[in-house]
């Protein structure tokens, strides 16, 4: 019996360690690059018939940059300020424009303007499929941060049908 005993503790460990490894590990969503793409075009091809040369980013859920596409007469600032957009939006789970308010000085939140690669100014929004982070938007270079939102959010709801909101 003393002999079995080692192979019995071994067998039955190998039927716990799926449960162990299933427990251990984190599913998530992202975009498809299709998907990132699309939202991309969608909002540039807004800001222009708004009149408006723009740079967009994409973001993954953790703010990596899936699509950076800038329009020819966008300002050369502007596809880094929509990748720290939409990192931004990504990173703290909120748009830009709430963080703006949120952050200003004498307010609680007002520590986060320090982190270096966060910007807070009007243009960067989260994408969320069933409550759940799939990625970020950030649009920069209309006159303003509420103007990048509203071509954002056009690009957004022409990704609608795409995803299972």
């Amino acid at each position: 019996m003393r002999k079995l005993l080692p192979a019995v503790l071994l067998f039955m460990m190998s039927l716990s360690s799926p449960a162990q490894a299933e427990d251990a590990l984190a599913e998530f969503q992202a975009l498809k690059p299709e998907i990132a793409i699309k939202l991309a075009q969608e909002t540039m091809n807004a800001c222009r018939d708004m009149g408006f040369q723009v740079a967009v980013a994409v973001t993954d859920r953790f703010g990596n940059i899936q699509v950076l596409i800038r329009d020819q007469l966008a300002g050369m600032h502007t596809p880094e300020i929509a990748e720290r957009k939409a990192w931004t939006a990504a990173s703290f789970k909120s748009d830009t424009q709430t963080m703006m308010e949120e952050t200003q000085a004498g307010k609680p939140q007002s520590g986060v303007r320090f982190s270096e690669k966060a910007i807070m100014v009007g243009g960067g929004l989260m994408v969320e499929v069933q409550g759940s982070l799939v990625g970020a938007i950030g649009v920069s270079g209309a006159p303003g941060g509420i103007e990048d939102e509203k071509c954002a959010k056009v690009g957004l709801e022409a990704i609608e049908d795409d995803l299972p909101f």
